[in-house]
C-alpha cells in the first residue's frame, strides 16, 4: 500500500505508539488524520507533521464517523492504524473487595468496542476505494498487546479487551477480503510510552532488563517501522505480530 499521498486515520495519534506511527507516515509522504482525546498534544503533533487533528472518542459511532468523513475529504483514505487505548490495573479480587465491574467494562469498550468501532468505519469508506495495482483498497492495524497471551496480575480486564483485539483479527480479515481490505494486528511488549515513564525509574529499568534481545524498552519508532512493513508487504493479512524482543511476562 502506497504511503505518499494517501490519507492515514491513526488513533491515538497524540502520543506513545500513535505519535511515532503519525510521525513515520507524514515522513513517507501521507497525510495524517490523528484521532485523540489530547486536543492540546493532539493540535501540536499535527501542526508539526502538516496534519489534521480531530478529538475523537473511538467508542462513539458519530466521533469515529466523523473522523472517517474527514480522512475522505482529504483525499484516499488508505489506512487506519489503531493505538488508542487504556491500561488500568486491578485484581479480581483485591484488598477493597471485587474487581470494580465499571471498570472492566470501561476498558472492554475503549480498547475492543473502540478499536471495532473505528475499523467497521474506515473499511465501510474504503470498499468504495478504487483498487491500487495490487487490488487492495486499504489497510488496517490494531493494536492488542502481549498481555493478551501473558497478562499478569491485575490485568484481568486489559488483557481481555486484547485478548478480544486478537480473536476478531482473522474474521475481520475474512471478512474485508472481497474488498480487497487487510486486517492486521501488532502485539507489543514493553514499551516506551508516556504510560510507562509515568512509572519509577527502578521500576522501568527492570522491566528493561527482562526483555531477552535487545534487551531495553521497546520505542515508538519501531512500532512504526512494522506499520510500514505491513503496509508494504501485501500478504500480510490476518495475522498478529508480537512485537516485543522475545519476552514472556511473568504473573508479576
Amino acid at each position: 500500500m502506497q504511503i505518499k499521498d494517501r490519507v492515514f486515520i491513526v488513533t491515538g495519534g497524540a502520543s506513545g505508539l500513535g505519535e511515532g506511527t503519525a510521525r513515520m507516515l507524514a515522513a513517507q509522504g501521507g497525510k495524517v488524520v490523528i484521532a485523540d482525546m489530547q486536543v492540546d498534544r493532539g493540535e501540536t503533533v499535527a501542526r508539526e507533521i502538516d496534519g489534521v487533528f480531530m478529538r475523537c472518542d473511538v467508542t462513539q459511532e458519530a466521533d469515529g464517523q466523523a473522523v472517517v468523513d474527514k480522512a475522505v475529504s482529504l483525499g484516499k483514505l488508505a489506512g487506519l492504524v489503531n493505538c488508542a487505548g487504556i491500561a488500568p490495573a486491578e485484581k479480581t479480587v483485591g484488598k477493597n473487595g471485587a474487581h470494580n465491574l465499571a471498570l472492566f467494562s470501561k476498558t472492554i469498550t475503549v480498547n475492543l468496542i473502540g478499536s471495532f468501532n473505528m475499523i467497521r468505519l474506515a473499511a465501510a469508506a474504503m470498499s468504495a476505494n478504487e483498487p491500487e495495482s495490487t487490488g487492495e483498497r486499504g489497510v488496517i492495524i490494531s493494536t492488542a498487546s502481549v498481555a493478551a497471551y501473558d497478562g499478569q496480575i491485575g490485568q484481568a480486564a486489559y488483557a481481555a479487551s486484547k485478548g478480544g483485539v486478537v480473536g476478531m483479527t482473522l474474521p475481520i480479515a475474512r471478512d474485508l477480503a472481497r474488498s480487497g481490505i487487510r486486517n492486521m494486528t501488532i502485539a507489543p511488549g514493553i514499551f516506551g510510552t508516556p504510560m510507562l515513564f509515568g512509572m519509577p525509574q527502578e521500576v522501568q529499568d527492570a522491566l528493561a532488563a527482562g526483555v531477552p534481545f535487545p534487551s531495553r524498552l521497546g520505542r515508538p519508532e519501531d512500532y512504526a517501522k512494522l506499520v510500514r512493513h505491513i503496509l508494504d508487504n501485501d500478504m500480510l493479512n490476518g495475522e498478529v505480530i508480537r512485537l516485543d524482543g522475545a519476552i514472556r511476562m511473568a504473573p508479576k
